[in-house]
């Protein structure tokens, strides 16, 4: 062998021995039980990790996101009035939603969900390896998982936000029944259409409330989350249509296999195609005043306001949309219609408020609050700061007979008691000097209780309330619910007669709902019920107690259908129906109002002179002249009430009482009578003196200026019609005249 053969094979066998080493070191480190180590390594420092981050990520609050929810706000028939909020979700318990819809979503999602741990481990795995490597979203999570992603944690798709969600739905699934996990699955999950939680989904897309759902359409509310946009019904195409409706076999065929549906029941049932997408209701219109009075009334019975607006609460009104239409329309038909404020700048300072009272059960039936919430924000329902005028006179009346009161000259104040009805004639028994003008200066002479307050005569009822005794009236009014603070214009004074003080159409619709539930106290309530889950605050009863007595309460409401047949109020008598109510206009006419009621409904209706940051007199609205209670607000009182009441039989007060319209009247004292002053009345040669210059006015009020902008409508005439002097007094009751002071 040469020598460079001889080198050759030393070089390769060089060559060999390294290669021979180094397979031999490898081999060494890559034996079957080094792998073996090497797993099991990997494994328990994986375990050791996952424990560490187990103790680490505790279960947290729930996010802002999840717990926001809409307030439901729904006519007192159930039907969706307004939703506040910005996140369309009203949280319902499990007790609510049906048993099966229940089981639609577990077939749809995670069959095993009543029996696994909460966490699907290879769905997991897959998502973070997904995830990690930028593939978006991947689907596998267990049902506790979607819970946990939309209760507790944020919708990103990161590895450590995948790894928070196994720990904590491993935790949830420990301390949380299935129930509870369930409930807060199919509450925080989103539909589309703006829905959150089943109870909107089931407003959005069958118009119905969770529990009157069908299997059939909880099968599809359980499809569309796996992809509300595209398996929105009215908004899919071919494509999309097809996949819901695969979707929807899927979950009710899940349902035959877990015995939670009968197959012959599964195989009758047909897709149930959703309604087309509506607005949600807002606050435009009346809608707003509604909601606005609801919640002050839910913060006085105690509910904690910062809990109220963070949301979940429904809140059912009495408000009865056939009755809340009817007094709509009477308002538009009898004035706004007629309204015309760039030819009348009046018009355009009109504004009417009124409230509608069922006297059985003191809920607000009707409420009609201005143009709409979103024009007017002042509620003119609700405003106090306008004077009732003559509408107060039947509470001074009312104190006379709860008191047992008398004349000056000791004779018992009855409905046929003889006063003096001379204008201007100075009220006597009084430290304040008072002598206020009837209407138009007109004087009457002796004329009886009845008939004073059928014709609204003020010198009667000024000297009746000081007979009565200025505080004994003030305290009825306040009895019967009439705000008694000295700032809202209730001072103690002569004056205070003419109804001076501030009142709004719902607390005047309040005293003669007592009225006429015999004296029984009467709170005008808006709210029926609240929820949010299972808690219901406890709501006063809008009916409780006894303002005054029985007999007294039914002598007043016997005198009052005198008059709507006699009197200012004529022009709201309906055949055969009883009617009570009384006119009222003020000093300088900024108000007028008729407040009236049958056995079965009370209203009370106010138009208000407001212009710009003070009171003005509604003179010449809508080119008419002055306006009378007996007029616009006795026409849409009258217009309202015959269409609430439509399709009922006529009614007639039951009274306990021996005195006024509604029973046979006494006889009229005679012609001859009359030129005698009557011994329990002042003389009426004293009732043509002037009041003194240092007496108040009729004019002296209290009234606080609007700060609202008034709103109007188009207009033509409007003149009172005049009293109908062949008209009865009977209980059966009546309509319109002309008011006055």
């Amino acid at each position: 062998m040469g020598r460079a053969e001889e080198r050759r094979a030393r070089q390769k066998g060089a060559r060999r021995a390294k290669r021979a080493a180094k397979s031999g070191g490898i081999r060494r480190f890559f034996t079957w039980k080094w792998v073996l180590g090497y797993v099991l390594g990997f494994c328990a420092l994986l375990i050791g990790a996952f424990f560490v981050l187990y103790l680490w990520v505790d279960v947290p609050p729930a996010n802002a996101a999840a717990k926001a929810e809409a307030n439901i706000y729904k006519y007192s028939d159930g039907t969706i009035m307004a939703k506040t909020g910005d996140v369309n979700r009203e949280s319902v318990p499990l007790s609510k939603i049906p048993k099966k819809v229940q089981h639609t979503f577990v077939a749809a999602e995670n069959k095993d969900f009543f029996s696994d741990s909460g966490v699907s481990f290879t769905g997991t795995a897959r998502g973070l390896i997904n995830t990690a490597l930028g593939r978006g979203k991947q689907g596998g999570s267990t049902i506790t998982q979607q819970y946990v992603k939309n209760y507790y944690l944020s919708q990103e798709q990161t590895v450590s936000r995948k790894l928070k969600e196994l720990v904590i739905s491993l935790k949830v699934d420990q301390q949380k029944s299935k129930d509870y996990i369930l409930a807060g699955y199919i509450n925080t999950s989103y539909y589309g259409r703006g829905a959150y939680g089943i109870q909107a989904a089931a407003r959005a897309y069958y118009d119905k409330d969770v529990e009157d759902l069908s299997v059939q359409q909880g099968a599809y509310l359980a499809s569309v989350l796996q992809s509300p946009s595209q398996y929105d019904w009215s908004a899919a195409g071919p494509n999309g249509k097809r996949l819901v409706k695969a979707r929807w076999n899927y979950v009710l065929d899940n349902m035959v296999e877990k015995d939670w549906l009968p197959k012959s029941e599964r195989e009758g049932m047909k897709f149930p195609v959703p309604i087309e997408p509506r607005p949600i209701p807002g606050l435009d219109g009346q809608a707003g005043y509604f909601v606005d009075s609801a919640k002050k009334e839910l913060y006085k019975a105690g509910v904690d306001e910062n809990e109220f607006e963070a949301g979940g609460w429904t809140v059912t009104l009495n408000i009865d949309r056939k009755k809340q239409k009817a007094l709509e329309k009477a308002v538009r038909t009898e004035l706004t219609d007629k309204l015309d404020p760039k030819k009348r700048k009046v018009d355009g300072d009109a504004q009417v408020g009124a409230v509608s009272v069922d006297p059985k059960s003191g809920g607000v039936v009707a409420m009609y609050g201005g143009a709409g919430a979103t024009e007017h924000w002042t509620n003119n329902a609700t405003r106090s700061d306008y004077q009732p005028a003559s509408t107060f006179k039947p509470l001074i009346l009312a104190s006379a007979l709860e008191n047992g009161s008398a004349t000056q000259d000791g004779t018992p104040i009855t409905a046929s008691t003889i006063y003096d009805g001379t204008s201007r004639r100075p009220v006597k028994g009084s430290d304040t000097a008072f002598a206020p003008p009837n209407e138009d200066n007109k004087s009457y002479g002796p004329i009886s209780v009845q008939k004073a307050m059928n014709n609204s005569v003020n010198s009667v009822f000024a000297q009746m309330a000081v007979d009565v005794g200025l505080s004994k009236v003030k305290d009825t009014a306040m009895d019967l619910g009439m705000d008694g603070r000295v700032d809202n214009g209730f001072d103690v004074r002569p004056a205070m007669s003419l109804g001076v003080m501030g009142a709004s159409p719902k607390q005047m619709a309040g005293v003669y709902a007592t009225l006429d539930n015999h004296g029984k106290t009467v709170t005008p309530a808006i709210v029926k019920s609240a929820e949010k889950g299972d808690e219901r605050p406890q709501l006063p009863d809008p009916v409780n107690g006894q303002s005054i007595s029985r007999g007294a309460a039914d002598s007043v409401t016997s005198v009052l259908t005198g008059v709507v047949d006699d009197g200012t109020g004529q022009a709201v008598r309906q055949q055969g129906q009883a009617v009570a109510g009384k006119t009222g206009t003020s000093d300088d006419n900024k108000s007028a109002w008729f407040s009236g009621y049958t056995p079965d409904l009370v209203t009370s209706v106010g138009m208000f002179g407001e212009g710009e940051k003070k009171q003005v007199s509604l003179k010449g609205t809508a080119g008419g002249g002055r306006v009378n209670g007996g007029g616009f607000p006795a026409q849409i009182w009258a217009a309202y009430t015959k269409t609430a009441l439509s399709g009922q039989k006529a009614s007639k007060f039951d009274l306990d009482t021996d005195m006024g319209a509604a029973v046979k009247p006494p006889p009229s004292p005679s012609t001859s009578d009359t030129s005698e002053s009557p011994s329990s009345s002042p003389s009426a040669s004293e009732s043509t003196s002037e009041s003194p210059s240092s007496s108040p006015s009729a004019s002296e009020s209290t009234s606080e200026s609007p700060t609202s902008s008034p709103s109007g409508s188009p207009s033509d005439d409007a003149s009172p019609s005049a009293p109908d002097p062949s008209s009865s007094s009977s209980a059966e009751g009546g309509f319109l005249r002309r008011d006055q002071q």
